[in-house]
């Protein structure tokens, strides 16, 4: 589990904001946002203390955690008592939020560029974007899901990177885990506890 979820999330990694307030337009508020996060992650001045707090703080801002956490679920999320998915949106926070902070130098040095938008409605744009690398490991083509229901405050609900649901790929691991165990939810929240505290 945890060799996919880190690689899910670091690649969240990259695209966190500042404390800075972004455009509501989606391609401009994903190209603000990276650019920045980008600049703040390659600050050798900052501690890494404070790039966790940095991340930890923008992500709760820019990303909508607890649909994510959701989705992820899948069907469960409609069965589940109101005490258990409470359980479970708190864990999954946690399990974000350190995957996210487990790899902060990874994308740090990366040149990043917008390559398009597409309103798909009146609630979701996909921006389309390119990675580079600046160590010269191949170019990334990332799609960003933005969630754009309240127009003033767009948020990161997925990215598609190379063609593959990143929020997609995290719900057929849960899924997996709660096959295995009979759709236990418990077995699942005290799997994502276990990650946070390790």
């Amino acid at each position: 589990m945890q060799r996919l979820t880190v690689y899910f999330f670091s690649l969240f990694l990259i695209f966190q904001s500042s404390l800075l307030s972004y455009s509501s337009n989606p391609a401009d508020f994903i190209d603000e946002l990276v650019n920045d996060a980008i600049t703040k992650l390659s600050d050798k001045n900052i501690s890494k203390e404070k790039k966790i707090s940095f991340v930890e703080k923008i992500a709760l801002e820019n990303v909508d955690i607890n649909a994510l956490g959701l989705y992820t679920l899948g069907e469960l999320r409609k069965s589940s008592n109101e005490v258990d998915i409470s359980t479970y949106q708190n864990s999954f926070q946690k399990y974000f939020l350190k995957s996210l902070t487990s790899r902060l130098s990874d994308y740090s040095s990366s040149e990043f560029k917008i390559l398009g938008e597409e309103k798909k409605s009146a609630n979701y744009t996909i921006v389309s974007s390119k990675v580079k690398p600046k160590d010269d490991s191949p170019e990334i083509k990332i799609d960003w899901r933005v969630y754009t229901k309240n127009p003033d405050k767009p948020l990161i609900r997925d990215l598609i990177v190379e063609g593959l649901s990143l929020a997609r790929t995290q719900k057929e691991e849960f899924a997996s885990i709660l096959s295995a165990n009979n759709n236990d939810i418990k077995i699942l929240i005290n799997k994502l506890e276990e990650f946070v505290n390790n």
